[in-house]
């Protein structure tokens, strides 16, 4: 075996393993996690579908930073440029490593242990403060039936804490769960698209916001609607068959997004006459009615509720499968790689994410998306570095999905999206820097902190990944 493969091999017996072991458990009767429970391709599609999106709930304040027209423009376009390429990287990179932890094990491959850590940090902050958004969103669309803040403190609550209880039922509850909520939440948006349309009125996709255009808002809002296409990567160990599952997932899940927010915006653009600044959030749900009538704007309040609850779920599951292969990687204790006995669901990576999203969800909704936004940028950088990385120094790791694209060409696709990444960045407000400054310290910080604590035995770690780190195999030096 050579260097290249000496890092990440531990790591993938170890999965193999537990997963024989799991068989094993079923087939004697044990009533653990079992082949049956391995997610497949439909629930795949709508777990991808609540990490990226869970309908159009939340895009209102597009529409009242930029107008109509922008909105439309930006979510017929955004998609594809921004979703097809990390889609595209996912597959590939999900197919060729693909135990738990996704992007993590990504990094760690092509620049070693710093940069998985370090992508970990961003990418699983981005995640739980992103999380804090859905409580506040369902509060913020309940306000409308229950006003007080007192009400709004126990929404945010009682559905954090309900809800990741749920979590550790098992995944393949969660997956299907997905679906269920996935069909429900669509359904009354499919049926105000189509009474809608003897209502459009073209002219009214034009009519532009007052006063200057908040293009920070919009690109925030576009942004925070349409990226962590990569998220499910982190539950590929969970997936069965994951090279030929992700890929046909990430392609139905594309598809589904764009028509899922484009349509209903369309429609419920085209014929109200309501200004731009009206729309804050929860507006859709008004805009139905006046389609539709009072029936159909309760069914959406109440799928804004469902869809909510799709979104948290899913991601996270995203976070706390996360936290579980940067366990089996050695970047953390294996405590966060803990199973419960009867779910085999990561609890203690659960319960952690769970207490961290409370944490933040003081901040306000503007805030949350942007710090979400900035962290996912940085952390979808990097990702989009090591898949260059990998592509050029290891061409013989074997891809059972392959962006059928020489290097050159698939470095001018990252090279889109990694622009817009970029300019997210920029816009930055000073708060929302100095937030991500902090984490990205606390990242760097932590992982020397993990080194150390390794090193003197202070707290358990994966064995085989602690055994690499020791003789050196983790540095990047050793991997090209």
């Amino acid at each position: 075996m050579n260097q290249e493969n000496q890092t990440i091999e531990p790591l993938l017996q170890h999965q193999q393993q537990e997963k024989e072991e799991d068989g094993t458990t079923a087939m004697q009767g044990g009533g653990g996690h079992h082949r049956g429970s391995k997610l497949t391709l439909l629930p795949l599609v709508f777990l991808i579908y609540f990490e990226v999106a869970g309908g159009p709930y939340g895009a209102e304040r597009a529409v009242k930073a930029a107008g109509p027209l922008f909105t439309l423009l930006g979510f017929l376009v955004f998609p594809f440029a921004w979703g097809v390429p990390e889609s595209l990287v996912t597959a590939e990179l999900a197919a060729a490593l693909p135990g738990n932890g996704g992007f993590v094990l990504w990094a760690d491959r092509a620049f070693g242990p710093l940069a998985g850590s370090l992508l970990g940090t961003w990418k699983y902050f981005s995640c739980v403060v992103n999380i804090a958004a859905y409580p506040a969103l369902v509060a913020d669309y309940l306000g409308q039936v229950v006003p007080g803040s007192g009400a709004r403190t126990g929404t945010v609550v009682g559905m954090t804490v309900l809800l990741s209880l749920v979590n550790c039922t098992g995944l393949s509850i969660v997956g299907w769960g997905a679906v269920a909520l996935g069909f429900v939440s669509l359904a009354p948006f499919v049926l105000m698209t189509g009474m809608a349309v003897p209502k459009v009125r073209p002219r009214r996709w034009a009519v532009q916001a007052k006063g200057t255009k908040d293009w920070r808002l919009f690109l925030n809002t576009l942004f925070w609607n349409l990226n962590y296409w990569d998220s499910a990567s982190t539950m590929a160990g969970e997936v069965e068959r994951p090279e030929r599952t992700f890929p046909r997932a990430l392609a139905v899940a594309v598809v589904l997004i764009a028509a899922s927010y484009l349509l209903p915006l369309m429609a419920a653009t085209g014929a109200t006459d309501a200004p731009p600044e009206a729309w804050a959030n929860g507006y859709l749900a008004d805009a139905a009615g006046i389609i539709g009538g009072a029936w159909l704007k309760y069914w959406i309040e109440a799928g804004a509720v469902l869809s909510s609850v799709g979104m948290f779920e899913a991601q996270l599951s995203s976070g706390a499968y996360q936290l579980l292969g940067m366990a089996d990687l050695g970047l953390l204790p294996s405590a966060f790689a803990r199973r419960a006995t009867r779910f085999r669901t990561p609890w203690v990576a659960i319960a952690a994410s769970a207490a961290v999203t409370l944490g933040v969800s003081f901040l306000a909704f503007d805030d949350v998306v942007a710090t979400a936004n900035f962290l996912y940028s940085l952390g979808t950088l990097l990702e989009f570095a090591a898949f260059l990385w990998l592509r050029a120094r290891l061409p013989g790791l074997k891809r059972p999905y392959r962006v059928p694209l020489p290097l050159p060409a698939l470095a001018a696709m990252c090279a889109v999206p990694s622009a817009f990444l970029v300019y997210v960045c920029a816009v930055a407000g000073w708060r929302v820097l100095a937030l991500a400054g902090a984490l990205t310290a606390l990242g760097v910080g932590l992982h020397g902190a993990m080194r150390l604590s390794r090193s003197k035995k202070w707290l358990r770690f994966n064995t085989a990944a602690a055994a690499e780190d020791h003789h050196g195999n983790h540095a990047a030096g050793h991997r090209v």
